[in-house]
């Protein structure tokens, strides 16, 4: 496996997300075929309550990583960050209910399947952080299937029947 290695983009900068929505706030790190995003959990953070974020919100962890995976791609070629979607999710799992203040995510997303038509599944996981430069215990996983349209405008104009 290649070694990761930090990128110079912030995470805004690979992503469609904006503001409050960009929910991962930490250093990318990314290597052939994969891509490392961070996120620790405060009382500020996006869907927290008294006892955190419910893990169901790992499945968004999961996509923005994978969008800004994406992202960097693009940006390294001197394109344009597009808009993706995701089309589904396989076998999310999660060992806790949720992920408590205070607690650091690492979540990861490794590529599994591409095609030149825009779809592509990614087998992703969050876990805890390691001794070393990779994760520890994985405590979330799923395998995603995304959508990354030549032209996402053209979506949107068929969905309003145009």
């Amino acid at each position: 496996m290649s070694e990761l290695t930090k990128v110079s983009y912030l995470f805004e900068d690979c992503v469609a997300h904006a503001g409050p929505m960009a929910l991962l706030n930490e250093q990318l790190l990314v290597a052939d075929g994969r891509l490392q995003a961070s996120v620790t959990i405060t009382p500020a953070s996006v869907f927290a309550d008294e006892r955190g974020v419910p893990a169901w919100v790992g499945i968004e962890y999961m996509a923005q990583a994978t969008a800004a995976y994406a992202g960097v791609q693009a940006r390294q070629k001197g394109e344009t960050v597009k808009l993706g979607f995701l089309v589904g999710s396989r076998r999310y799992t999660s060992t806790q209910s949720y992920f408590h203040h205070g607690q650091t995510l690492i979540i990861e997303v490794a590529e599994e399947m591409f095609n030149t038509d825009g779809l592509s599944v990614l087998r992703c996981t969050i876990s805890e952080p390691g001794s070393g430069p990779e994760p520890g215990t994985v405590i979330a996983s799923a395998n995603l299937n995304v959508f990354q349209p030549k032209d996402p405008s053209q979506h949107f104009e068929e969905a309003r029947g145009g």
